[in-house]
């Protein structure tokens, strides 16, 4: 089969600043999945913010990408299960951050999808969460960290993970005051090589696109294995400069266009 194996981000890619769709991208979805190819979502947000997404865009995939990597869901009939998840000792990490952000709100996310978070946080999804003090945070390994600090920005945010040496854990920096960290050596490309393998696509049938920092590790394996990299008009210049492409702004329904250059329907070589 000549079908394609599709990762998409959600915020700044499929979704305007609104949470409204980016011009094209549910005509555009819908195409590829009725012409047989494979299109999925690969995100930073957790299961809970994404399944709404794949259900709004009418997605069929059988496996999806949350928490950066750290989250893999598949379909099991009707129902999702958290397929494999990534998970790791955030106290080390944690005390550093706290001995240097003290007035920083902290959330991890726990191997079962719970969220435990020290104080609310402004535009992340806490249901079924539970606010707790420091200690807990630490009690158990988790398969993120996400630490808001309005106080500071992007440049701030660089300078106090370099100070930190924050080197045994991988980590984005988000648009606004707030880093998100997974456990070493894991983000959306390492999580999509492990669905594209089991699905059995070729590398040279995968695309991918994204705006942010935590989409640069999928832009970098998807042109490692042949593939297709798409960068949205508006991401940062480093963004850009990892994908092998780019497209117009999510306003400007940059990715219907990328979507719109695959073919309108998998072809089956001959002798299949």
């Amino acid at each position: 089969m000549t079908s394609w194996f599709v990762g998409l981000d959600v915020d700044g890619t499929i979704l305007l600043q609104d949470e409204s769709m980016s011009p094209g991208v549910p005509e555009a979805v819908a195409r590829l999945r009725d012409a047989g190819h494979e299109v999925t979502i690969a995100t930073g947000r957790s299961w809970n913010a994404t399944e709404r997404y794949v259900d709004l865009l009418g997605l069929t995939p059988e496996y999806v990408v949350c928490s950066n990597g750290a989250v893999t869901m598949r379909r099991v009939g009707e129902e999702w299960e958290r397929w494999h998840i990534e998970t790791f000792d955030a106290s080390p990490v944690l005390a550093l951050l706290r001995a240097r952000l003290p007035e920083a709100r902290y959330m991890v996310e726990l191997a079962s999808g719970q969220r435990l978070y020290t104080e609310h946080l402004d535009d992340w999804t806490l249901d079924g969460g539970r606010q707790v003090g420091f200690e807990e945070l630490v009690a158990e390994p988790v398969s993120r960290v996400v630490v808001v600090s309005p106080g500071h920005d992007e440049e701030d945010f660089h300078r106090l993970v370099a100070d930190a040496g924050l080197n045994e854990v991988s980590y984005a920096i988000g648009w606004t005051a707030w880093l998100d960290i997974a456990p070493q050596g894991v983000d959306k490309g390492t999580a999509l090589e492990r669905v594209r393998a089991r699905l059995g696509f070729g590398g040279d049938r995968v695309l991918v696109a994204g705006d942010g920092r935590n989409d640069i590790g999928m832009f970098t394996w998807a042109q490692e294995i042949g593939g297709r990299a798409v960068a949205m008009g508006q991401a940062p210049h480093e963004v850009k400069a990892a994908a092998g492409e780019t497209t117009a702004d999510v306003e400007d329904g940059g990715l219907a266009d990328a979507l719109n250059t695959l073919p309108a329907a998998a072809q089956v070589s001959a002798g299949e």
